[in-house]
């Protein structure tokens, strides 16, 4: 007889926040969602399922789910995020879908370099298939307190840092997005640090739930997600995934993200949440579950201390380890 043992952050899927639910977020927190999802949401996911056929990688959707990754709650309806989103290459608002449907995805490459064995470059659809995808869900909490779940397809992070064969001396990871102002309007404005950046230590890099997302309920991923490559850290603030990435740079010097280099008094480095420390104009003590009004506490670490408060010992004293 098999026997799961879940884990302290582990939900039944039933509770899973439903599928339609997840592509608009701060829309419905500010009581809008009910007309919203009644019309504006069809056609971009519409749309976006077009282009999913021309994926390379499309049958490789659903990717069988691993039961060691579920949650304490329904998951997000995937409509209700398909409008809402954060990627500000394409706008300061939420609603980007539309905007980001003219990134191009194909053909798309990942650099790695830095602190490896060897520099490489590999095409997506062939990194994809090499390294193999699975389903998790995992819950998510934005420092704008607000929180959803999702189903993401992808793989470990610490199969592409094993891919990298980094050097000894490598102590971080620092990754990149995009850089196309002829299709992203607002990386022609010069005053905003482009490209995107964020980072990771090795151990944060190699740890279990830091994830590499290629798709999301049970398809490639959108565009206004972060097609074809992002990151999800689920202990961390949202504005720590890095969507569309194209490039992984082992370093020994600790990246400045673009969030640090806009606002570092507001969004440090760590980005680990906890509910203790509230942002410098609001607090972090309870959160608002997207598409059902309903407020919960917020968990250290989101929930997932078990799987990560080790990486963080003996860094209370010396290091700012919160947004």
């Amino acid at each position: 007889m098999n026997v799961i043992h879940r884990r302290g952050w582990n939900m039944p899927e039933s509770q899973a926040t439903p599928e339609h639910l997840f592509f608009n977020r701060r829309d419905f927190l500010i009581g809008g969602a009910t007309a919203i999802a009644a019309s504006s949401f069809a056609a971009p996911a519409s749309a976006q399922r077009v282009a999913d056929a021309k994926d390379p990688t499309a049958d490789l959707y659903p990717a069988k789910r691993n039961e060691m990754f579920t949650l304490d709650r329904p998951v997000t309806d995937e409509k209700l995020n398909g409008n809402f989103n954060n990627f500000y290459e394409f706008g300061m608002q939420k609603t980007i879908a539309e905007a980001a449907q003219a990134l191009p995805i194909r053909p798309w490459t990942v650099k790695i370099d830095g602190m490896v064995e060897k520099e490489q470059t590999l095409d997506i659809d062939t990194l994809i298939r090499k390294v193999g995808i699975e389903e998790r869900l995992y819950r998510h909490r934005c420092v704008e307190a607000w929180s959803m779940a999702v189903p993401w397809s992808g793989f470990p992070m610490a199969k592409l840092v094993a891919m990298a064969k980094p050097l000894g001396s490598a102590k971080y990871v620092r990754m990149e997005t995009f850089m196309n102002p002829k299709v992203a309007g607002e990386q022609r404005k010069t005053w905003y640090p482009w490209p995107y950046v964020e980072g990771l230590t090795m151990a944060e890099a190699g740890n279990d739930l830091t994830f590499l997302v290629t798709g999301a309920y049970g398809h490639p991923l959108p565009k206004q997600h972060g097609a074809p490559l992002r990151l999800a850290t689920p202990w961390k603030y949202g504005f720590k995934h890095i969507k569309s990435i194209v490039r992984f740079t082992f370093t020994d010097k600790r990246p400045v993200g673009y969030w640090e280099m806009l606002q570092s008094s507001e969004y440090g480095f760590w980005a680990n949440v906890n509910p203790e420390v509230p942002h410098p104009r609001w607090s972090q003590a309870s959160e608002e579950v997207i598409g059902t009004g309903e407020r919960r506490p917020t968990l250290l670490f989101n929930g997932y201390g078990a799987q990560v408060a080790d990486l963080y010992k003996g860094l209370e004293k010396t290091e700012r380890l919160w947004a």
